[in-house]
């Protein structure tokens, strides 16, 4: 019995991963999406999508007015018709990160926009999660959550 719990013991210890390698793990992962969102805020697109996959699958949330176009497909795609819209449309758009969440190769970000739209002078102050997903350093997938009904109701004031 002794060594069946030792066995077990031994199988369970070596399953578990070093927990200095999995800070260093995780740092890796939230590194590349800490560029997006430094780049956004300072205007530098190429920071941006300097960690974007070519290949990267883009969704803002569903009901977003700018879902009109998901998925965007690659970079360009991204910011075209996408930061280029919100650059025009919005005066200090912002998307601030609160907090991050790592598993595996998958990023979760909760924060919050604020920005006021052209058009109406109106204020957006909106909660949003952020889904990331990366492969080999580089930002694959993005999924938006966000409250789309405070944009539209900002955006038709």
């Amino acid at each position: 019995m002794k060594y069946i719990f030792l066995a077990s013991l031994l199988v369970l210890v070596g399953a578990c991963s070093n927990p200095v390698e999995q800070k260093t793990q995780h740092q890796n992962t939230k590194v590349p999406v800490q560029a997006i969102y430094a780049g956004f805020a300072a205007g530098d697109m190429a920071m941006v999508t300097s960690v974007m996959s070519p290949d990267i699958v883009w969704n803002e949330a569903e009901g977003n007015p700018y879902a009109d176009k998901n998925p965007y497909e690659g970079p360009d795609a991204i910011l075209s018709g996408l930061f280029a819209r919100l650059g025009g449309e919005w005066i200090n758009f912002t998307a601030t990160p609160n907090e991050y969440v790592i598993e595996g190769n998958r990023v979760i970000v909760f924060g919050r926009y604020t920005a006021n739209y052209r058009a109406t002078g109106q204020a957006l102050d909106a909660p949003f999660v952020h889904s990331w997903t990366l492969q080999d350093g580089k930002v694959v997938s993005f999924q938006q959550y966000t409250d789309t009904a405070e944009y539209a109701a900002v955006m038709t004031k």
